[in-house]
């Protein structure tokens, strides 16, 4: 048991990061506080991507095509989905700063009971 922690720390390191990011989305009452939430979570499934895609030992697949190499397609998939969570980040945060110009609160269960008695 040591030894697989000791050698696939990365994957302990992606199941803490998306224990954290659920714990935050589901746990806190302040839709900020999901919003990072959300970012922990989605940085676990990157490390996840990456550390699947990681051969140890190979090269950057642009320096050499006949020695073992990297696939640089997971690397450019996470790219793209880092792009787009930074995208979602700043539409979830200006959501954010219009509920709170709205209602005054940020937090979800008062934002529930307003939301009931309308």
């Amino acid at each position: 048991m040591i030894d697989v922690l000791t050698t696939r720390y990365y994957y302990l390191a992606t199941f803490l990061l998306l224990g954290v990011g659920t714990y935050m989305m589901i746990g806190n009452r302040n839709i900020v506080k999901k919003v990072i939430g959300v970012n922990i979570f989605q940085t676990g499934i990157f490390l996840f991507f990456i550390a699947a895609a990681y051969l140890d030992g190979a090269n950057p697949a642009v320096l050499t095509t006949d020695a073992p190499h990297v696939s640089p397609l997971p690397h450019v998939l996470i790219l793209t989905a880092i792009v787009v969570g930074v995208s979602l980040t700043a539409v979830a945060l200006g959501l954010v700063v219009r509920i709170y110009d709205e209602y005054g609160t940020l937090d979800a269960d008062v934002l529930w009971e307003v939301r009931n008695d309308e």
